[in-house]
């Protein structure tokens, strides 16, 4: 015992006795850090670099520790200071700016970001589990029609009576109409021991068929005040295909070529792209953050958030939480339990449903909501739903994840469904 105390109140520079797994990783400020543990996730990953950040022996050792998390979490450090960007300088964006958004950001930022999504996609890497139809419709189903009528029907008219800003309500509604993200979505599955091949493939086969369907739902389900909402009967059907035809003409030019191309590109450029391993998702979520700055560029330079608002933005941000979790309960009663499905699914397709059906896609609700709604003057609150949604996505996915993968252990079939 009193070895025990005295290696307990040892010196910090004075190096431990004590035996260590081989395996077992040691940071830079002298603690184990349990990587390769069993139900280690992002959450407790970042956790752990916080731990390490308030118990680094030195200013300059913490701050190296805050700069690694700000580096693993740019995406959201950059949503934060483009938003902050615009409202210090809304004239740089604006659409009479020196960025030229109209040009630079609704066509060349646009397109960059699809074609690096068509060079990115591994058809390949699909085919495996294209065979798992009902995992897909069922995904796909909920993400692209149930949700987008609950929230239509349901969820907005109750806080529109209830007192939160239309445009809010409106934007609520936009993200509901959304695919699943590429990127998120897969890293949770994987990290929490689910169906990494259906993931993959939803995401990307959501992605594609989002181009399609996500722009027919935003027209129709989406009340944006343009001219359809002001008319009725035959007016409002011209007035919608009319919409329409000019969406899709400005997805073909800014999505479908681009996406098209980069596939066409893929073959020939595949060897290079696994040798060099080129920044290709850092490159699209950098011209994201450029279509961010410029849409709330043109937000502040309008002053269209008042301080009025700010308020309702604080209920909007709890209303997202609550529909994610609303959305991640239903789709686990839907196919882990036997009240709708006779038989639930495998563990490992649950994780992947759970995740990919619930969550919605910034990269490519940005870009497509610019083409449908250009020149909105309310633009900047339509899009805030989607901006909230997003980090909160992630974090509550990484939440979740030790608690799913602990549930996803206790009921693997014993005939090889372990989850690893």
């Amino acid at each position: 015992m009193a070895l025990i105390l005295g290696l307990a109140t040892a010196p910090a520079s004075r190096q431990s006795t004590l035996p260590r797994e081989a395996n077992t990783p040691i940071s830079s400020h002298g603690c184990e850090q349990q990587t390769s543990a069993p139900g280690y996730s992002r959450s407790t990953k970042i956790y752990d670099e916080f731990t390490a950040l308030t118990h680094a022996p030195s200013p300059a050792m913490a701050l190296k520790h805050f700069l690694a998390v700000l580096r693993k979490n740019w995406m959201l450090v950059g949503v934060v200071l483009s938003i902050a960007g615009a409202r210090a300088a809304p004239a740089v964006g604006a659409r009479d700016g020196p960025l030229y958004p109209d040009i630079t950001v609704k066509y060349l930022a646009v397109a960059l970001i699809f074609f690096l999504s068509g060079l990115g996609l591994r058809p390949r890497q699909l085919a495996g589990a294209v065979a798992n139809v009902p995992l897909h419709s069922l995904i796909q189903g909920f993400t692209l029609v149930a949700v987008p009528v609950f929230v239509r029907y349901l969820v907005a008219p109750f806080l529109y009576r209830a007192g939160l800003d239309r445009w809010l309500c409106e934007g609520l509604v936009a993200v509901a109409c959304l695919p699943p993200p590429v990127s998120s979505a897969v890293i949770l599955t994987k990290a929490a021991g689910g169906n990494e091949a259906a993931a993959i493939f939803n995401s990307a086969f959501g992605s594609l068929l989002g181009v399609l369907v996500t722009p027919i739902e935003l027209v129709a389900l989406v009340d944006a005040g343009g001219a359809s909402s002001n008319t009725t009967g035959a007016g409002a059907s011209d007035a919608m295909l009319a919409t329409l035809g000019r969406v899709f003409r400005q997805l073909f030019v800014t999505v479908v070529i681009p996406l098209f191309c980069g596939q066409v590109a893929r073959p020939r450029l595949e060897a290079w792209l696994d040798r060099a391993k080129p920044p290709l998702s850092e490159i699209g979520q950098a011209t994201l953050l450029l279509i961010i700055f410029t849409t709330f560029c043109d937000t502040f330079s309008g002053k269209s958030v008042e301080s009025s608002r700010r308020g309702a933005l604080a209920v909007t941000g709890f209303v997202v939480l609550s529909l994610q979790l609303v959305f991640l309960g239903a789709v686990f009663i839907l196919t882990a339990t036997t009240k709708i499905l006779r038989r639930p699914l495998p563990p490992g397709d649950v994780i992947c449903a759970l995740f990919c059906a619930s969550h919605k896609s910034l990269t490519l609700g940005i870009p497509v909501m610019k083409i449908v709604f250009p020149d909105h003057p309310r633009f900047g609150l339509l899009s805030a739903p989607l901006l909230m949604y997003h980090p909160i996505q992630i974090v509550l996915g990484g939440v979740l994840v030790p608690s799913v993968r602990a549930w996803a252990r206790r009921h693997a079939e014993p005939a090889g469904a372990e989850i690893v």
